[in-house]
């Protein structure tokens, strides 16, 4: 009989104790984390794919679940590139900020700092496509003068970067289309006879935006303005500028060099 209690207390407790155990295997067991360089590989080759959406998913878990791993810094500078082709131009400007703020001393610094001016104008470019169809006396420029700030200060920083020659090609758009929607603003308050208003705008892109395409457009419209206010001798020098450079000064197709509304940009390097 006590060999039977014995053995019926055993079985008792392992079918009392056993599930608990069991229980709390399963509730205690550390979740299998998938390896940094899963995710890493897996947002490679979803960008090769041109699925940007899925791979900044990727990117995004290495920063939140690595963010002091071997692939973390790497994954930032990517992120940058990511969001700008999936089309997401302010998450693009707000992770090359974090980037510049994060990692100062980084390889891929200058790329944070090209691809920040670069997310700067096309999270504006729908203002800017219709730049050339609406009145531009109140039209907000800031975007464009955003950029062509962010690009100065990269080419200022990085002369030799690989992404100087892309920089300074935006710089010369950006150039072109800040003079020239100063200069519709100019026309618009010269028709309607206010001339220091137009004289203003007109100054501003010789003074600000020289060389551009349209120094000379600029001049024109100075000397209008000077000749309404009754300021000959200003108008006659302005005459004398347009005289000497044979009213051409730099009147080229700066705006058709470089499309800047197409979704193109360069990958950073891989570290």
């Amino acid at each position: 009989m006590t060999q039977i209690r014995k053995h019926l207390r055993f079985n008792i407790a392992t079918a009392i104790i056993l599930p608990l155990l069991i229980t709390g295997c399963n509730s205690d067991a550390p979740v299998m984390e998938r390896p940094e360089k899963v995710y890493y590989d897996t947002a490679q080759r979803r960008m090769k794919a041109n699925n940007f959406f899925s791979a900044i998913e990727s990117l995004e878990a290495i920063e939140a679940r690595y963010p002091f791993g071997r692939y973390a810094e790497q994954a930032q500078s990517e992120l940058i590139y990511a969001y700008y082709m999936n089309g997401e131009d302010e998450a693009s400007h707000e992770a090359a900020e974090k980037f510049i703020r994060l990692n100062p001393r980084h390889p891929n610094i200058d790329y944070a700092y090209f691809m920040r001016g670069i997310a700067s104008f096309t999270r504006d470019k729908g203002m800017f496509a219709r730049i050339f169809k609406s009145d531009l006396s109140n039209r907000d420029i800031s975007g464009a003068k955003q950029a062509f700030g962010e690009l100065s200060e990269f080419l200022t920083r990085f002369p030799q970067s690989q992404y100087a020659p892309y920089a300074s090609q935006r710089l010369i758009y950006l150039r072109s289309l800040i003079a020239k929607s100063e200069l519709v603003a100019a026309e618009y308050y010269l028709k309607r006879k206010a001339y220091v208003a137009a004289l203003r705008r007109a100054k501003y892109v010789i003074e600000n935006i020289p060389n551009s395409s349209e120094t000379m457009r600029a001049l024109k419209i100075i000397r209008e303005c000077y000749q309404a206010l009754g300021y000959f001798e200003l108008m006659e020098d302005i005459e004398r500028v347009i005289e000497v450079n044979g009213g051409s000064i730099n009147e080229s197709s700066e705006l058709s060099s470089w499309n800047f509304f197409s979704r193109r940009a360069p990958q950073p390097n891989q570290n």
